[in-house]
């Protein structure tokens, strides 16, 4: 699959992502366990790349993060 950067990122989410799993005081790590729970095989490296746009967020990732860190996907990607 052929990607293309937007604004030098591969991802929308990862800023947000992160501000929402500092807000709820969870590491990467911890987060990455939640995911795993719910049947998403993210790890703690992986979730550092997505928060930092190196990494492409799957739809079903994106889901998943979204409802770990009680947010909204449409606020994960911006839109309020």
């Amino acid at each position: 699959m052929k990607t293309f950067p937007y604004n030098g990122k591969r991802n929308i989410s990862g800023e947000r992502i992160r501000e929402a799993r500092l807000r709820q005081r969870i590491s990467q790590t911890e987060l990455a366990a939640q995911l795993q729970t719910d049947g998403i095989l993210i790890e703690q490296d992986v979730l550092s790349k997505i928060e930092h746009g190196t990494r492409l967020v799957q739809d079903f990732e994106l889901k998943a993060i979204a409802r770990r860190l009680k947010v909204s996907v449409d606020w994960l990607v911006g839109n309020y």
